[in-house]
């Protein structure tokens, strides 16, 4: 009777699992299958989906980049792709909300960071209207952006006064600028070719790019800045009409294994990374805290930048001063569930 009982519920199972529909997910990619983004957040996010879906939604991660990065939102918006990630600031002008996790001084903690940013952004910044076109199945972001430079006096509160800095999208430009530097635009393939040939003094990075770039013998010091300079934003979306394919019970499943899930994960990854690259600079590069003259200086400098950041939210229509509150205290939040 046992085995009668328990061969019929191994048949239930597999008739309900044969019941649903079946689905593959095709996976856009455009960094090195070696690079954490890859190999620890987005290929386990693919077997979590999977594993969740009880095998009713497979994914292939496609072998070669469909586009430069900037196109990957786009691509999920047209199905070129299902799923596709990338960094919003890679398009100018077309997300306001996440200025508010790009902001400087937030956090020493991406995954407090990424956790608070997802709360955030599933109970307000959504509403703004931005991902209409998409499902959005994680926001997140990397670990605070650091000061690296050749020869310098890692001291002076105007050691950033006239230096070429490479720097990518989003706020970081804004931080440079204002900080008398000289920005430098380029992508982060390109990094070392920037600094190498004397184009770059330096570059405002998190530690884990630094050292998987393999900037470290083009740098002298760094300096760090308690919350960072600035942080940079990623989403992970999909095709909306791919996901309103999918039945209620598969939705439910993904949505069990992204969102805060995908957002802590994607944390933890990068200050893992970032510890690496700590290490990885000790001998070689001479990284100091931020003096309390240079806090005091950077912090008077930028808060016009804040100012003006958080006003570009209130003109997508969502209070930026209760975000921005909100925020810090969702930050406040995470911290403390990481003691």
């Amino acid at each position: 009777m046992k085995l009668i009982l328990a061969s019929a519920t191994a048949l239930m199972m597999a008739s309900t699992a044969m019941a649903q529909p079946q689905t593959t997910l095709t996976v856009a990619n455009w960094l090195p299958p070696a690079h954490p983004l890859v190999s620890e957040v987005i290929v386990p996010m693919t077997e979590q989906i999977t594993e969740a879906a009880g095998g009713t939604v497979q994914t292939t991660i496609l072998p070669a980049p469909l586009g430069p990065p900037a196109a990957h939102f786009d691509f999920a918006v047209n199905g070129v792709a299902d799923i596709t990630f990338g960094v919003q600031g890679y398009n100018p002008g077309r997300f306001t909300t996440t200025n508010l996790a790009e902001l400087p001084f937030l956090s020493d903690s991406a995954e407090a960071t990424s956790v608070a940013y997802w709360r955030v952004f599933e109970d307000q910044l959504i509403d703004a209207g931005e991902y209409d076109q998409v499902k959005v199945l994680g926001v997140f972001t990397h670990g605070p952006g650091e000061i690296f430079m050749k020869e310098a006096d890692a001291g002076s509160a105007d050691v950033l006064k006239g230096a070429k800095l490479r720097v990518g999208g989003g706020i970081v430009h804004e931080v440079a600028t204002t900080l008398g530097a000289v920005p430098v635009e380029g992508p982060s393939s390109k990094a070392y070719e920037l600094l190498s040939q004397g184009v770059a003094d330096g570059i405002l990075f998190p530690y884990e790019s630094v050292n998987f770039f393999k900037l470290i013998p083009q740098l002298d010091i760094g300096i760090s800045v308690p919350g960072g300079l600035y942080n940079t934003s990623f989403y992970v979306v999909m095709n909306k009409a791919k996901w309103d394919s999918l039945s209620a019970e598969q939705q439910e499943q993904i949505d069990s294994v992204t969102g805060e899930a995908l957002a802590r994960m994607a944390g933890k990854m990068w200050d893992r990374a970032d510890e690496k690259g700590v290490d990885a600079m000790d001998g070689q590069i001479a990284v100091s805290s931020a003096t309390d003259t240079q806090l005091e200086t950077w912090t008077a400098a930028l808060q016009p930048v804040i100012e003006s950041k958080l006003a570009e939210i209130d003109e997508a229509g969502l209070d930026s001063a209760a975000l921005y509150d909100a925020f810090k205290a969702e930050i406040a939040t995470a911290e403390a569930e990481l003691q």
